[in-house]
């Protein structure tokens, strides 16, 4: 076949789009949620690149009513309103397919399934090879030996084409034109057609097996028995009605010629214009190449914060819109046509110069130039300054090691330096008991994007860098915490500005970028290259700053960020520096162990399971359960048809067979394997014989700390096996032991104080178990009198509730009737009306201001929590409930994290702290030390932030690893 037609569901994809970014949308700088439009842009693009084809349309569906309409007045009458952003959409589309030069087909009358099967249909024998781009499994009864479902894939999967074969495999059928039988019997929720009450999918596809048509079936109905018979005979109207809604129209009159539909050239100017305005620079660099920048389309104000794909605008007077100013992809200014004045240093006699005038400065700006991205094994090529607009300078370090720390030791008294400034750059907290480390009211302030790098290089090399610091990246996060954070996208967004790409230096190949032979050959090859490229990076951040700062009291964001955020980047820095020791060897016993287990455990399930099989296949493990085993008799489905086996579905079937307890116990065993056991090793330092995780400040908008190469947040610890894993975590020296200090329930206890309800505060005050407590008061007995699985219940309602656990939910957990959740929820608001009382008000809140904030006024932006979709409203809600809890124990821990080191640090202690993990933070003590460090650590982590009314509960044990610390 010569011509290759593509007809894109034009609705079917932006409801596919706009749902698969829910959780993280896609929004331009000043709010606008694009993520439908650039999901179907991305689809679109993928399809042309990489099928070529010669013919294409877009299809949409129209609001007039249709046929269907007409004999069943309840079609799709069960749909949710369109989402707001959604329905902002669909006019882009509209301007999206005219810049592309594609048709985009609308009927008044018609849905666009229809308009697609008549296209597809008119198609077949006149030389097309057809595509129906969809995601909707009805258009399986159009398929044909020409005519083919493109449904593009999701999460990184593959796109599927589903041809004649594909898709009677899909449904156990001879003939595709059989899927609206099967339809019409099972019926569909979604558009309400109704088919037999009771009849699911494999009902449905049995008795199309059997007699080939609904009609036969109906026909013939007397050789069918019981319930089947009676539902059939009773329900035949509806079933035959289900069919004509079902029934996709393809014979009907449509005044569009295939010819018609022949790709033409895109407007080029129109569909820049389009990617600049909706800041689709990634789209935009993969139509027209790397030269292009999306920079802001819109009109923004002057101190907005930047676009993103992930941001929205916050509702009330938070920006001012009086001044604004557009850059486009048309205007970006570049190094070649923006004034500045950047200047090389190298000689012994310049750096002399060059570091008096340096000392001089209240602030400035730096960038450190390395050869890798690991600071422990990287050298300094040079250090980049600037305190000027337009102006920086590039200090150049020799390539011999030992010359270049020589150069590193001239600006000790530079980075170290702690003179007053002229005034103090925030006020004191007046929210707790904490204070400001030593030197962040007072010294050289050092500005920086990302400056943990910089620090934790400076570090390894031997120099502590001195604060106060200003980190751009933390102070945007702050801002717009669901935006992208990059220094090369803020300088386009918030300066009209494109600095130069790292590859202008060291080309495009990734084995080659930020070797040690690249960059310092750049550097001794081209210094004034570097040094345009360095410079600029410290003027760039230099005047981020300078519109960063008047934003952070707009956002109610000063003082978690002078307070907490960049006091904690040198606390941070010495413990990745430092690193944790491990047991290798232990891990790999472990291993070995694990292994065994698992092998045994797979062994034990294929036996009961009755034959070999893919245990690591869901769809296979899925036709075990459901098909061989039959545990249940409607188990759930995904949106391919294939069977659930989640973790949440095994676990709603515990009790009903042995085998998933096995096959629980077989996931546990070979996640821990392969997460932790296997790879832990790999990640010890060569250089300090230690494992160094990354810490990350701001990658949750609740302000809870991450960490990632390895990731130590997540090592289970209810389970045995992983409490295995923290056995191999060993002090790094001999005389020394680990200290593990955990806060006791603190986001219950923060929930009590910001309830203010007296019931949980007073069970907190007497040092009851709370869990117990509350058990007692939800079942009316006593203390003594509380059962365990009351107090399993409790505890599972106490933490529900801080996420805004419905009754259905608790149901889930539980395994018990839904009325029964939603009694034992009613009565713990009964119980505790305070909780009650603020679980409302905060949505309150939330709605009247558009964000929430925490006891230290961390603020987020509570996006879609007026939505008119039931579903995205209840995910804000709960979103709201939650982020006052979660984020103030984020903020609790922080600021304990920063005075346990100015303590540690005053008392001149060795004892070194090493990782925070949740509620948790694990040191390194000297033996002689531990009483002295055990005090010193509760003592100010039971004051860093305090809670009113409600008592802090600090728990603390050391031990030869961290399991007996623990």
């Amino acid at each position: 076949m010569s011509k290759r037609l593509f007809l894109l569901d034009g609705m079917a994809l932006l409801y596919r789009a706009h749902f698969a970014f829910i959780k993280n949308p896609i929004r331009t700088s000043d709010g606008l949620n694009t993520s439908a439009l650039y999901g179907f842009t991305n689809t679109l693009l993928d399809i042309i690149k990489s099928w070529q084809p010669t013919h294409l349309a877009v299809v949409l569906d129209t609001s007039a009513p249709t046929p269907r309409h007409e004999i069943f007045p309840e079609y799709k009458a069960q749909r949710e309103e369109m989402p707001e952003d959604l329905v902002t959409a669909i006019p882009q589309i509209h301007r999206l397919c005219a810049a592309m030069n594609i048709p985009l087909l609308t009927r008044d009358g018609y849905e666009a399934d229809d308009i697609i099967g008549i296209l597809a249909k008119r198609s077949e024998g006149k030389d097309f090879e057809t595509f129906m781009v969809t995601p909707d499994k009805d258009f399986g009864q159009l398929v044909s030996e020409s005519v083919k479902i493109y449904k593009p894939g999701r999460q990184g999967s593959d796109v599927e084409i589903l041809g004649v074969a594909e898709v009677c495999a899909r449904w156990g059928i001879e003939r595709p034109e059989q899927v609206v039988d099967i339809l019409s019997l099972m019926g569909d929720a979604v558009d309400n057609i109704p088919g037999i009450p009771g009849f699911g999918e494999k009902t449905a596809t049995s008795l199309i097996q059997q007699f080939g048509s609904l009609e036969n079936l109906i026909a013939n109905a007397a050789q069918l028995k019981g319930k089947q018979k009676e539902k059939v005979e009773q329900n035949k109207d509806k079933a035959i009605l289900s069919k004509q809604l079902a029934t996709i129209m393809h014979d009907a009159p449509l005044e569009v010629e295939l010819d018609g539909l022949a790709v033409r050239p895109h407007d080029d100017e129109l569909l820049k214009g389009l990617f600049t305005e909706f800041e689709f620079n990634a789209l935009g660099k993969r139509m027209f190449g790397d030269e292009f920048k999306a920079g802001r389309g819109r009109q923004l104000a002057k101190d907005a914060a930047p676009p993103t794909e992930t941001a929205a605008a916050m509702p009330g007077d938070l920006f001012s819109m009086e001044e604004t100013t557009q850059q486009t992809a048309h205007n970006m200014r570049s190094i070649a046509d923006t004034e500045h004045a950047y200047h090389l240093i190298r000689t012994p006699e310049e750096r002399r110069n060059f570091i008096v005038e340096l000392q001089a400065q209240p602030q400035f700006c730096f960038d450190l130039e390395t050869t890798s991205l690991d600071p422990r094994d990287t050298q300094i090529v040079g250090i980049a300054f600037s305190w000027k607009d337009g102006e920086g300078w590039f200090v150049l370090f020799p390539r011999d090691k030992a010359e270049a720390a020589a150069v590193l030791e001239e600006f000790r008294g530079v980075f170290t330096n702690t003179s007053p400034a002229p005034e103090s750059l925030s006020a004191p907290w007046d929210g707790g008991d904490t204070v400001l480390p030593a030197g962040a009211a007072e010294g050289i302030e050092k500005i920086g994007h990302n400056l943990k790098f910089d620090l934790s290089v400076m570090l390894a090399h031997g120099l502590e860098v001195v604060g106060p610091f200003f980190d751009t990246m933390l102070a945007h996060s702050l801002i717009e915490p669901d935006q992208r954070h990059g220094m090369d996208y803020l300088a386009e967004s918030m300066l009209g500005y494109t600095p130069v790409p790292i590859t202008a230096l060291i080309g495009t190949e990734k084995n080659d970028l930020f070797s040690q032979s690249t960059m310092a050959d750049v550097a001794e090859a081209d210094p004034q290259k570097i040094t345009d490229y360095a410079a600029e990076d410290a003027d760039v951040t230099w005047q981020l700053a300078a519109k960063l700062r008047p934003l952070l009291p707009k956002h109610g964001a000063e003082r978690v960020f002078y307070d907490i955020e960049c006091p904690l980047l040198p606390v941070l820095t010495k413990m990745e520096n430092t690193g944790v020791a491990i047991d290798v060897q232990a891990l790999r016993e472990f291993g070995l162990e694990l292994e065994k287990r698992a092998n045994e455990m797979h062994r034990r399930i294929q036996e009961v399971a009755g034959g070999p099989f893919n245990l690591n296949s869901p769809k296979q493990l899925g036709e075990v359960l459901f098909e061989r085993l039959k545990l249940t008799d409607k188990p759930k489905k995904t949106s391919t048809g294939q069977y659930q086996t989640n973790e949440q579905v095994l676990q709603s079937l515990a009790g009903l067979h042995p085998i998933i307890a096995d096959i629980l116990e077989y996931r546990e065993v070979t996640k821990l394997k392969n997460t932790y056991v296997d790879t832990l090793p790999g990640t010890v330092s060569k250089v300090t014989g230690r494992v160094h995780t990354t810490f990350h400040q701001l990658m949750a908008a609740t302000g809870r700390m991450a960490s990632s190469n390895p990731n130590l947040q997540n090592i289970p610890i209810r389970s045995d096996s992983g409490k295995e894993i923290r056995k191999a975590f060993v002090p790094g020296q001999e005389g020394w032991v680990l200290l593990s200090a955990d806060y006791s329930q603190v986001e219950l206890r923060v929930m009590a104080a910001l309830s203010e309800d007296a019931a949980m505060i007073e069970a907190f005050q007497n040092g009851h178990d709370i869990h117990q407590a509350t058990a007692a008061r939800v079942y009316g007995v006593t203390l003594e009198g509380t059962l365990p699985e009351m107090r399993r219940t409790a505890k599972m309602v106490n933490f529900g509730i801080i996420y805004g656990i419905s009754a259905f939910g608790l149901s889930q957990r539980l395994g018990i009737p839904r009325g029964e959740a939603a009694t034992i929820i009613e009565n713990y608001f009964k119980q505790f009306p305070g909780i009650h009382r603020y679980m409302e008000q905060i949505v309150q809140d939330a709605k009247r201001y558009g964000y929430v904030e925490t006891i230290t006024g961390r603020r987020r932006v509570i996006r879609d929590i007026a939505s008119g979709n039931a579903s995205i409203r209840g995910g804000a809600e709960r979103m709201a409930m939650n982020t006052p809890i979660q984020g103030t124990a984020a903020d609790m821990i922080k600021l304990a994290m920063i005075n346990v080191d100015k303590a540690l640090t005053n008392a001149g202690l060795k004892t070194k702290m090493l990782l925070q993990v949740h509620d948790e933070l694990l040191f390194e003590v000297p033996v002689d030390e531990v009483e002295q460090a055990k005090e010193l650590i509760l003592r100010e982590m039971q004051n860093a932030l305090t809670l009113g009314d409600v008592p802090v509960g600090v728990e603390a044990g050391t031990g030869l690893n961290w399991l007996q610390a623990h």
